[in-house]
């Protein structure tokens, strides 16, 4: 999920860079393509016939065969890239009992003796549904037009497992030789349930373990509608997502005499309780930066001024709940909850017996979801059940800000972008990278696709596209990446 872009846009459309750029644009602007570096014609062809494979391999949930068919071509370029047959893994699996996918491993290892320990790639294969009646083009197929590419997963994420794969099979080809191994690990259902990350970081660790992960479904830049770059993102951080169902039961009766008590209305009670609950603010290390940097953009604006007060005081309730207010900085402050589904009652001529809601959580990194849980339970007494979903959310630490992943995503952002502020972030949704965060590896979102905004926020939605120039500036990202970490 291209969170962190579409992050970045939204704030564009909301900040006074936005505000001035214009109407709505049918192309890139141009200061976006001014000095654009181009790819050799052999690498650029290479890349759009991947791109294009990829495309139209519809590897939706529920679509059966798809994703190991796109895992089987990817091995198959990989291949005739020069990578071995033994370190090339395509692994089926289940990850619903209706949606059986697949997940691509491919291991290049160091020249000689390593001098560190491996740096894995990760992104994911699998897409969001699209229906064609829904779009001006059909969504499993590629179209290029007025300098876009038009595509379902051009920008989610298989806007980010082509640039990879195909920099490494560059870099490959004109020679350059590691210094370490270099893993990826492409998976096919990050949409929906997210097992092959999980079996990515557990399973499959004796071929991913690695000293930290660079997540390609994560990172990327905005740009205002006149071209003037608002920043790049690098995610360190990812809230845990962790459902709760909250229950009201009720001896009934007949809908003609009324009780005193009613499932319905006090679960509305306690629904109306969380929404004005707020949990405690909270900086991290990452929200700390990215605040310090939006408090720079923001100005003396009231918005500005409050970040700037909880930056001094992290006390300050107040401040960081004019922040919270934001309809961008919404959950960058701290754990929120929300009601997101509905049901009760039996009949019409009954009273309910059973009231039900889910309440969707994203938790700050590091907190348990049992303290939570525990919270939620003091807020709305006794007389609600509340019980966690089946599946557990996993508390994930604070990737810290590695100088050596900040400075090398710092250079590959500016070799294209030289003025284009950097800024560290917290996720407030999930990709892949929670389940290696987990279990000790830290991760870094560091992707370089780039878009504008808000004319470019699609994943997910109608016309998804990228900008052609973003995709090649991609590829030459990751090559310039993997040579400041894997270089000699």
């Amino acid at each position: 999920m291209r969170i962190l872009l579409a992050s970045l846009l939204a704030l564009t459309a909301t900040s006074a860079l936005a505000q001035e750029g214009g109407p709505p644009v049918n192309s890139p602007p141009p200061l976006t393509l001014a000095a654009a570096k181009k790819l050799p014609p052999k690498w650029e062809a290479t890349t759009r016939e991947i791109f294009k494979t990829a495309v139209e391999i519809p590897t939706v949930a529920g679509r059966p065969g798809e994703n190991l068919k796109l895992a089987n071509y990817l091995a198959s370029k990989l291949r005739a890239a020069g990578w071995a047959e033994s370190d090339i893994h395509v692994l089926p699996y289940q990850s619903t009992p209706t949606n059986k996918t697949a997940a691509l491993i491919a291991r290049w290892s160091a020249a000689g003796t390593p001098r560190a320990r491996p740096i894995l790639i990760i992104a994911h294969m699998d897409v969001v549904e699209a229906l064609p009646s829904d779009w001006t083009t059909d969504p499993f197929e590629l179209v290029e037009k007025d300098g876009y590419f038009y595509g379902r997963g051009t920008g989610d994420d298989k806007g980010g497992v082509v640039p990879s794969m195909v920099a490494l099979m560059k870099l490959r080809a004109e020679g350059f030789r590691p210094n370490r191994d270099i893993v990826l690990l492409y998976t096919g259902d990050e949409e929906t349930q997210g097992k092959g990350a999980e079996l990515g970081a557990t399973e499959w660790r004796k071929w991913t373990d690695a000293e930290f992960v660079l997540n390609a479904d994560a990172g990327g830049g905005a740009f205002s509608r006149d071209g003037r770059a608002v920043g790049f993102s690098i995610q360190t951080a990812e809230k845990t997502f962790q459902s709760y169902y909250f229950r009201v039961r009720n001896p009934g009766g007949h809908s003609s005499k009324p009780r005193a008590d009613n499932a319905i209305y006090d679960l509305a009670d306690a629904l109306k309780k969380l929404q004005n609950h707020r949990f405690q603010p909270m900086l991290n290390e990452t929200t700390r930066a990215y605040f310090s940097a939006r408090a720079q953009q923001e100005g003396n604006s009231p918005l500005g001024q409050a970040m700037r007060r909880w930056l001094a005081n992290p006390n300050d309730g107040q401040a960081a709940d004019i922040i919270e207010g934001s309809s961008h900085e919404v959950g960058r402050t701290r754990t929120r909850c929300v009601a997101t589904m509905l049901k009760g009652g039996h009949a019409d001529n009954a009273l309910p017996q059973l009231a039900e809601a889910t309440v969707n959580c994203r938790i700050f990194p590091g907190i348990e979801p049992t303290l939570v849980q525990a919270e939620l339970q003091r807020l709305v007494g006794p007389q609600v059940e509340i019980t966690p979903y089946s599946d557990p959310g996993r508390p994930t630490p604070v990737s810290p800000l590695r100088p050596d992943v900040v400075s090398a995503y710092t250079r590959a952002v500016h070799a294209r972008f030289p003025n284009a502020p950097i800024i560290p972030e917290m996720s407030t949704g999930a990709t892949d990278g929670l389940e290696f965060r987990a279990r000790g590896m830290p991760v870094y979102g560091v992707d370089g696709q780039w878009g504008v905004s808000p004319d470019d926020e699609r994943a997910h939605g109608k016309d998804e596209r990228i900008p052609v120039q973003s995709l090649w500036d991609n590829v030459l990202h990751w090559e310039m990446m993997v040579k400041d970490l894997a270089g000699s």
